[in-house]
């Protein structure tokens, strides 16, 4: 607070809101992958300002970076969605790592988030954008009860029989729990309608993220899809959390015998392609993430209604 010209009548001069960036990750295009927010300042905002913010932007989350130290390329990070905190987010930590290597250069960084500690390498590629590669904190998986998968099933409108009986359902963790469930067909995935409330009540029963949906093309090539009612959206194009927790459910099922890369494809059955790389290795229980995030320009990028 300061005085007017008289030195007598208080002025306020409130804070002025940091700037938020807009990035599109697991994509070479802006108008594929998953948009998410960024602010590289937001040492001066609470909770409930980070939370205006995320929900003014209108993507599936918001990276805030509440402080750090530059030359130690160390930052402490939170995620929100429009609705509420999240632990962690991949695809919003891959935005913020190509962000802050446009700053301060590729290299190493470290990002203290609510979910532990996440080293991030980000490198430039041949055609001189950077990729970004996190390492999650460490991964499980456990087989989904009779109770779980009822009522998922229910509100998604998927039968028993709609699943792959070749890839058990799982609660898969890699910085939060996702529901890991497999289509037994190409086209079971790409029929997505399901009951948006029943589903969101649902997942805030149990703890979960999102549901992972996934069908088997190969085994190093996967499709996804990942239903975010708990976030406020319909469908997620590109979820980093959810592959590092389906990096340990494939080795928490032996799926993965030797050090692999495996693709995942997401977003394309909601016009937003996306392509993630994980990286498994039987012998180590953290997932590594790879991807590229471009910024956005006037590309129409909110997927909060899709």
């Amino acid at each position: 607070m300061t005085t007017d010209a008289s030195g007598t009548s208080p002025v306020n001069h409130p804070e002025p809101v940091p700037q938020t960036l807009r990035y599109s990750a697991f994509t070479r295009d802006p108008a594929g992958g998953n948009p998410a927010g960024v602010v590289l300042d937001a040492s001066r905002l609470d909770d409930a300002a980070m939370l205006a913010v995320a929900g003014e932007v209108g993507y599936s989350e918001t990276a805030f970076v509440t402080g750090g130290d530059e030359e130690a390329r160390r930052f402490q990070v939170r995620y929100f969605s429009p609705l509420a905190e999240v632990a962690f987010c991949g695809h919003a930590t891959v935005a913020l790592a190509v962000a802050l290597a446009e700053r301060f250069g590729p290299g190493e960084l470290v990002l203290d988030t609510p979910a532990g500690e996440i080293p991030v390498a980000t490198r430039m590629d041949d055609e001189g954008t950077v990729l970004a590669t996190l390492t999650s904190v460490p991964t499980r998986s456990r087989p989904a009860s009779d109770t779980e998968l009822d009522a998922a099933l229910t509100a998604l409108g998927w039968a028993p029989g709609d699943l792959d009986p070749e890839l058990p359902s799982h609660v898969a963790f890699g910085g939060n729990d996702h529901l890991v469930l497999a289509a037994a067909s190409r086209a079971r995935l790409a029929k997505l309608d399901y009951d948006f409330d029943g589903l969101a009540e649902v997942m805030r029963r149990h703890g979960w993220t999102t549901v992972h949906l996934v069908w088997r093309e190969s085994p190093e090539r996967f499709h996804a899809r990942d239903p975010f009612p708990v976030g406020g959206v319909v469908e997620d194009p590109a979820t980093g959390a959810a592959a590092a927790a389906f990096g340990g459910y494939l080795r928490t099922l032996d799926l993965v015998t030797s050090p692999a890369r495996i693709t995942i494809r997401q977003g394309e059955d909601m016009g937003r392609p996306s392509v993630l790389l994980i990286d498994v290795d039987p012998q180590d229980d953290r997932t590594r993430v790879t991807g590229r995030a471009v910024p956005i320009g006037d590309v129409e990028s909110s997927v909060a209604d899709v």
